[in-house]
């Protein structure tokens, strides 16, 4: 490993070795990270994050009222206790949580901001990963590694989703998509429409009515949303009594139970869910209000994600008359707000797009195994962590039904046990054969619009176990940090 420090990238022009590459600086980056140092503290590695700071998702955005979509007893890592007093964290609290993980550890010391990482090549002659990355002067830069994992999500940081709307450029006012909120935007006294159903736009709503003059929220179609606490009583009681730890892993514990389960509830039994949803919004909102128009989804509950918002915040906002819901389609923009199918025009001076996000596949980053590119439509993914024809390589993609970090917590305990594994058989290489008798599936099974513009693009997975995407924590736990290390699917050199 070259002696060059972090803080001097500039002057580095020799390719860095070290045993073990990280991409991406955010929660799952620093979490592996963790896991690595704790388990293998004799590996060298280095984190490269595209960004000039550590949180991923929570530094990247901005928009008012941003949040945890999960409660933090789960969101926070599984060996560093959350000790917030909120439950449905600021995403402010959420990035110095990360950050402070990073610089108690040492992690930070590991990291080269402004490396956005292009390409991976392995060669089997040299058993290792060259990796190019373009630093954000323009300069390309290489780093050689034995293993590479990917932990950049699977959203596009450079741009969200928009549709294209007839008129926009007609609009007198100001549009922004909340990926890209301005720091200096003034929205005290001013009409906002926000565009979107999904946790970014029932999030904003009741935020942005704190200094506009009225907000409405304009959704083609609605969505299931409840209430939670923004404090858990429970985790709050148990750290009167009883050390940190234990009353962070008993929370932990009882609220991913929570999740899962009435995960579990909705889709086993769609019909009673629904009633119990409906009858809870119906005790937030004003008495009459329209629940068959603008809270009752088509879908059934847990077929898209169900949002949460903290303390009733939006039905409070549509109680105070602060915010209205409008659901309708869009005709076109004019040059005081917008038209609707149904003919209501909506004035604005400022129109939020939280009309989604864009999916990428391991942050657009080409793989290439023994100079042939590979194809990742033509991979699947083993125990959703790593794929086909593609060696020494491991990803974090959390669940879309609970904690993101849940899964990861599993993903990189894993990996480090397998490195563990391989050094003590004297093993450089590992990969996953494909089962020729699993089927094919969508990589996410999951009927969002912005899953369902992108997953085509992804790897699969396979109809069955060890092939199979669990979305199901307490599964997975036993599989994949207490179950067989090893299997046929797996052939070591």
């Amino acid at each position: 490993m070259t002696t060059t420090s972090p803080s001097d990238t500039s002057s580095r022009t020799e390719t860095e070795s070290v045993d073990f590459l990280i991409v991406g600086a955010g929660l799952s980056g620093i979490g592996a990270a963790h896991h690595l140092q704790a388990k293998l503290p004799g590996k060298s590695y280095a984190i490269l994050e595209s960004r000039g700071a550590i949180g991923g998702t929570w530094d990247l955005f901005r928009y008012p009222g941003i949040r945890s979509d999960s409660d933090m007893y789960t969101l926070g890592y599984n060996f560093r206790p959350w000790t917030g007093d909120k439950s449905i964290a600021d995403g402010k609290d959420i990035r110095e949580y990360i950050e402070d993980t990073a610089k108690d550890e040492g992690i930070d010391r590991h990291i080269r901001f402004h490396h956005k990482v292009v390409s991976a090549e392995w060669s089997s002659a040299t058993s290792k990963w060259t990796v190019t990355a373009q630093r954000s002067g323009g300069e390309i830069v290489t780093f050689e590694a034995s293993f590479l994992m990917c932990c950049s999500g699977y959203y596009d940081y450079d741009k969200g989703f928009t549709p294209e709307f007839e008129g926009i450029e007609n609009f007198g006012g100001t549009v922004i998509h909340p990926q890209k909120w301005p720091e200096d935007l003034d929205y005290s006294g001013k009409k906002v429409v926000v565009i979107g159903s999904g946790a970014t736009a029932i999030t904003l709503a009741p935020n942005l009515a704190r200094e506009a003059s009225h907000v409405t929220l304009l959704q083609r179609s609605p969505s299931y949303i409840m209430s939670l606490p923004s404090e858990d009583p429970v985790a709050l009681g148990l750290r009167k009594y009883l050390p940190a730890r234990a009353a962070y892993g008993i929370t932990r514990t009882k609220n991913a139970v929570t999740a899962i389960g009435l995960y579990v509830l909705c889709q086993r039994y769609p019909k009673f869910m629904k009633k119990q949803i409906r009858k809870l919004q119906e005790g937030w909102l004003p008495k009459g209000y329209d629940l068959d128009t603008h809270f009752t989804p088509r879908y059934n509950p847990w077929d898209q994600r169900l949002c949460l918002v903290p303390d009733n915040d939006l039905f409070r906002s549509i109680r105070k008359n602060e915010v209205d819901i409008v659901t309708d389609h869009i005709d076109k923009f004019t040059d005081t707000g917008i038209d609707l199918k149904s003919g209501e025009h909506l004035d604005a001076d400022i129109v939020v797009t939280a009309t989604g996000l864009n999916l990428v596949a391991f942050g657009n980053v080409t793989l290439s195994v023994d100079g042939r590119v590979v194809d990742l439509t033509d991979t699947m993914a083993y125990k959703g962590m790593m794929l086909t024809g593609v060696p020494n390589f491991a990803f974090v993609v959390g669940y879309t039904n609970a904690s993101w970090t849940l899964k990861a917590d599993l993903v990189s305990d894993y990996v480090a046990r397998l490195l563990a594994h391989m050094d003590r058989n004297g093993a450089r290489e590992v990969r996953l054969k494909r089962d020729a008798s699993i089927g094919e599936e969508p990589f996410l099974d999951f009927a969002a619009g912005y899953v369902l513009r992108s997953v085509d693009s992804f790897p699969k997975q396979g109809s069955s176990a060890p092939w199979k995407l669990r979305m199901n924590y307490f599964r997975d736990l036993p599989a994949l940090r207490y179950g067989k290390l090893v299997d046929d699917n797996m052939s070591f050199r």
